[in-house]
């Protein structure tokens, strides 16, 4: 019996666990888009060939949804994959970190043998960088910047966001913006008039198009020589035939995203509401997942059913009875709530 383990930092374990339910993940709810689906399905002949290393359909695709010019854009495998192929291009000597936010930012810049520093958000903002927060750049070779906000689920105001790209340009810091779940809030994206040759935008098809398991991420990058400096650290063949199919097929369903914020909206909004009834201390998110407060070890006694949620525990900047949970359909929605509900009658 292989006994191998791996520490679990993110959500989405449905392997090591006898899950029913994963709210620990904030995957659409929705699934993939069907172009996605049927052209994985007609190109199956496909995969037995070796992937374009430079994704070059499927740039061209992102450059007329994006808006960016297809050299700048380097596409890996998820975002992840670009999180450290940035990292490893940079080689930083001091790094800055919002806390609490998404943890292979650190954990990337901590293998690269980087110093971190951690700006502490706090509670009553909602979790989200203050004012104060231009200040903290200078001195900074790389800046990582999560928006919306992981595991807050809140947005930064654009007129602080455009603060700090100036901050960033005028001190000569790379500013890295993962916009990974960006697409769920529904307000309007940069654009690269928005930002400068200091910023790097990270997108992914991961979460917005339901395609975790092909892994397919990008950057947007306003100075082409950084695109290609990243294009040059990554693996030769990063992204896969299926993952460069499925991508290029989704970005041509525009409604599937107009679909999904109202979807989510709404799902969100009964969630928020049906967790503050318990008397929790609920989080305004504008992303696909909310973070929660309670005073019971909520992730334990909910995995005695089978559903799973996202303890934040391990968030620096959180401590314990903070919990994460994924977004889904109504009927999954009141499942969670009818469980919960048990719990707390049982606990």
């Amino acid at each position: 019996m292989i006994n191998d383990t791996i520490s679990t930092r993110h959500g989405g374990d449905i392997y090591s666990r006898p899950v029913r339910l994963d709210f620990s993940a904030s995957i659409n709810p929705l699934g993939m888009p069907e172009s996605a689906r049927n052209a994985l399905i007609g190109s199956v002949e496909t995969f037995e060939h070796y992937p374009d290393p430079a994704c070059g359909k499927l740039r061209e695709c992102i450059a007329r949804h994006d808006g960016f010019p297809a050299p700048n854009i380097v596409c890996g495998n998820g975002a992840a994959d670009l999180i450290y192929r940035i990292v490893q291009t940079v080689r930083p000597q001091k790094a800055l970190v919002t806390a609490p936010t998404f943890s292979e930012y650190e954990r990337a810049l901590r293998a690269a043998g980087c110093e971190v520093t951690r700006y502490i958000t706090r509670k009553e903002d909602g979790f989200r960088p203050r004012e104060d927060f231009t200040q903290s750049v200078k001195g900074c070779d790389l800046i990582f910047l999560c928006n919306p906000g992981n595991p807050s689920g809140t947005l930064i105001s654009r007129k602080l966001l455009a603060e700090i790209i100036c901050s960033c340009a005028d001190a000569g810091v790379l500013l890295v913006i993962d916009e990974c779940f960006f697409g769920f809030t529904g307000e309007i994206p940069l654009t690269y008039d928005d930002v400068t040759d200091s910023v790097i935008l990270l997108r992914a098809f991961t979460k917005i198009y339901a395609m975790a398991g092909l892994r397919l991420g990008y950057a947007l990058c306003h100075d082409r020589r950084i695109a290609h400096a990243l294009l040059e650290c990554g693996q030769c063949w990063s992204v896969s035939v299926p993952a460069q199919t499925a991508g290029a097929a989704a970005l041509g369903e525009p409604e599937y995203l107009s679909r999904t914020v109202g979807f989510i909206r709404r799902e969100r909004e009964f969630l928020t509401a049906s967790l503050r009834e318990f008397g929790f201390e609920v989080f305004d998110a504008s992303a696909n997942f909310i973070l929660f407060r309670c005073g019971v070890p909520l992730d334990g006694m909910l995995m005695s059913e089978g559903i799973a949620i996202r303890s934040c525990r391990d968030f620096p900047g959180l401590e314990e009875g903070y919990f994460r949970i994924g977004v889904r359909t109504r009927e999954e929605n009141r499942m969670l709530i009818e469980a919960i509900g048990r719990c707390l009658k049982n606990g």
